[in-house]
């Protein structure tokens, strides 16, 4: 027997929001009651993700403020903006997938420059995003923030599945990931006793047209789906999101059939 997660209202606020992920997120969130807000900084991206997640959930709930991670300024202008608009903000969820031109060379052909340009957009991102909302919601007295991670967060490539294609798997994407999750634990420790909880799910591989072979060699690594869809993340981050994860904080939720066994 399925439990609904009913969100009461909560607003939650889903960077990336008109991404892959984020908006299987976004949709997740309005269709358990709550409000997701969708934050891109693509302002048409995202007005086009929220009018059409307006027409696929149940009570279109969904709104959209143009974000950029990387600004203080837009940071704290969401929040300003956000907690007038709706008159409370709940939660923050980390899903923003920032990229640049070079990004995903194999390991040799990494520049410098490169690694930590992309290093600073993408964890950097997160942890000033996470600084500012958390200092909101310390003043609140509750909130929640989610870190989109990885499973290449938490254990070595598998590169023999990418043989004989054009995919690789980043060294930039390794140590971002790696540093969100210990960034979770890290916030979460800080933030004891401020009722904010601080966690974070790792998600295994989630199909967006890699070639077959790479799919297969990668499903034979799983138990029973393989490669996940964007909409098979939503159940472990409404959870967190929801009350009845209270006490589940400083985690590294797992998503991945089995891949990191």
């Amino acid at each position: 027997m399925s439990v609904a997660v009913v969100l009461g209202n909560k607003v939650i606020v889903v960077t990336g929001g008109s991404g892959l992920l984020g908006k299987e997120l976004v949709k997740g969130v309005a269709n358990s009651g709550g409000i997701g807000v969708i934050a891109d900084i693509d302002r048409g991206m995202g007005e086009e993700a929220m009018i059409r997640l307006r027409q696929e959930t149940k009570n279109g709930s969904v709104d959209f403020i143009e974000l950029d991670i990387n600004s203080k300024a837009s940071i704290e202008n969401s929040l300003s903006v956000l907690k007038k608009r709706h008159g409370q903000i709940d939660a923050l969820v980390n899903c923003a997938y920032p990229r640049i031109p070079n990004y995903g060379r194999p390991f040799f052909d990494v520049e410098y420059t490169d690694f930590c340009t992309i290093v600073s957009l993408h964890l950097g991102g997160y942890f000033l995003t996470s600084q500012q909302y958390a200092k909101h919601f310390e003043s609140e007295g509750h909130g929640t923030i989610i870190n989109i991670a990885s499973v290449y967060g938490t254990l070595a490539p598998r590169f023999e599945i990418y043989e004989n294609t054009s995919l690789t798997m980043p060294v930039e994407y390794a140590v971002i990931k790696s540093g969100i999750i210990h960034l979770t634990r890290y916030m979460a420790k800080y933030l004891r006793s401020t009722g904010i909880r601080v966690n974070c799910v790792s998600p295994g591989g989630v199909y967006n047209g890699q070639p077959e072979s790479f799919v297969q060699r990668y499903n034979d690594n799983c138990l029973t789906k393989g490669m996940l869809e964007p909409r098979d993340l939503t159940g472990a981050v409404l959870f967190l999101l929801s009350d009845d994860s209270a006490y589940v904080n400083g985690q590294n939720l797992i998503v991945d059939d089995g891949f990191t066994l």
